[in-house]
């Protein structure tokens, strides 16, 4: 028994004018999987065969595009094609495996140990079954504490998140021995729903970690979706493809960050290398320092305790803002402060050395041995022009 192409090409509502009895399937939403084929018989057909499960000889049967068509006789895949069109069925053929480029549909027609059925008209349950092979979207899951070695941070830290993934079935001969089997009317994809989701959220925690070993960041996951799809189709191939047929199409995330003690431990991690930057420490020491002025400021002691509290918290950290912004600029030399001005001393004028009653010579406005004061210079305002000793101090004028 086989199929006959009869029409190529896309197919329209106008074949139940042209054929008097035919299989059809109206188009497969996202959560119907498999559904068997309803037959139509129209006002004139010659034939009144009561039963559903029979296909007679040269039936019509009709498939569309996105859809897989199985001929299945007592439970036994005995036809198929994914080639969309009209097809008469024939039961005098052998099997004609309308494979439509699908590669390893023939070997999934052996493995599955499928038997032919020659001449003749099968007295047998015989339905046909339409598989959806269109992509399943919108299947959500959710993944917690999965330990990521970050390449930036060079530590391992926790995600969480979630997001979506789709499928589609790739094997429909796979997915209908293994999974849908016989059904009475439809198979939907609610009913795998919760086992897939399972399965996939184990998996993806060890995707994951696999993608942490390609050197990248957490937050660069979602620019990594293709890798991490092709590395969850090889390791759900035992699980998904070889067993069902099936396939990881895309994964989306609509959230992926760190948990709450991975998030506090990147912040410590950022704020120190910050700081590594000697410009970055001395802005972020100035801005310490000008809040703390802001505080002496307002010191409900004082604002001179303030600002003594303050001064000796500068002098036990060691450094000023200035030295981490400008480093250079320690090394500077510091301008002299000038010296004060020495009583009696024209300014500008250097100060002369003088002696101490007690004997010493000194410089300064003090004597360096009895601390005695330097006597004020004399300006000898008594003294005339002809005058040859200072009346005040005695010193020689001439």
């Amino acid at each position: 028994m086989g199929l006959i192409k009869a029409v190529t090409g896309a197919v329209s509502s106008t074949l139940a004018d042209q054929w008097k009895e035919f299989i059809y399937c109206d188009a497969l939403d996202a959560n119907t999987l498999v559904k068997k084929g309803s037959k139509r018989i129209t006002q004139g057909s010659s034939n009144t065969h009561a039963s559903d499960n029979i296909i007679t000889h040269e039936s019509k049967i009709v498939l569309n595009e996105g859809q897989a068509l199985l001929v299945v006789e007592n439970g036994k895949i005995i036809d198929f094609s994914v080639e969309p069109g009209a097809y008469t069925f024939n039961s005098q053929t052998e099997p004609s495996l309308f494979a439509g480029g699908f590669k390893g549909l023939i070997d999934s027609f052996k493995k599955v140990g499928q038997r032919f059925v020659y001449g003749g008209q099968a007295q047998n349950d015989q339905r046909v079954y339409y598989i959806n092979l269109k992509e399943i979207p919108n299947n959500k899951f959710g993944i917690g504490a999965v330990p990521f070695r970050d390449a930036e941070f060079g530590f391992t830290i926790m995600l969480k998140g979630f997001g979506i993934f789709s499928y589609k079935i790739e094997d429909p001969l796979m997915f209908f021995s293994h999974v849908a089997a016989n059904v009475t009317d439809v198979y939907s994809a609610t009913g795998l729903e919760d086992q897939l989701k399972a399965e996939f959220q184990q998996t993806i925690q060890v995707a994951l970690g696999g993608l942490s070993s390609t050197g990248i960041s957490y937050d660069q996951i979602p620019l990594h979706t293709k890798e991490l799809t092709k590395n969850m189709d090889t390791m759900l191939d035992e699980e998904w493809k070889q067993t069902r047929g099936l396939v990881v199409v895309g994964i989306g995330f609509s959230a992926l960050t760190p948990d709450e003690e991975s998030a506090k431990k990147i912040a410590q991690f950022q704020e120190a290398r910050v700081f590594t930057n000697a410009q970055m420490l001395g802005a972020r020491l100035g801005t310490a320092q000008a809040t703390a002025m802001e505080n002496a400021a307002s010191n409900p002691n004082g604002a001179m305790n303030g600002f003594i509290g303050m001064g000796f918290a500068q002098q036990a950290g060691g450094a000023t803002a200035a030295q981490f912004i400008n480093p250079n600029a320690a090394q500077q030399p510091r301008p002299m402060a000038p010296a004060a001005p020495v009583a009696g001393v024209a300014a500008g004028a250097t100060a002369t050395a003088w002696s101490c009653a007690c004997g010493a010579n000194n410089s300064g406005n003090f004597c360096s041995n009895c601390g005695t004061k330097r006597p004020a210079a004399c300006t000898h305002p008594k003294a005339g022009p002809d005058t040859a000793f200072c009346p005040d101090c005695g010193a020689k004028l001439k």
